[in-house]
């Protein structure tokens, strides 16, 4: 099982939308998701306040310029 962390923040609709997009992924590459509000944590803030929302696994990321549902399937396969 993957273990994604998604870093969003309250009344974000891109947060959502990521969110739904990585949920159609749900049954093939099940995952445990762990969301990060930026605005808990002064660094997680200062590195993504522009940026978000980030998907992250493994040590690799996606930020809003790069959430589709093409990228986030590359991201699974570990490709």
């Amino acid at each position: 099982m993957f273990k994604i962390t998604l870093y969003t923040k309250e009344n974000c609709s891109l947060c959502i939308e990521a969110e739904t997009l990585l949920s159609l992924f749900k049954s093939d590459y099940p995952y445990e998701l762990e969301e990060k509000d930026i605005y808990e944590n002064d660094e997680l803030l200062e590195r993504y306040q522009l940026l978000i929302p980030v998907i992250e696994l493994n040590g690799k990321q996606l930020d809003c310029r790069e959430i589709n549902y093409e990228s986030i399937e590359r991201l699974l396969k570990g490709k």
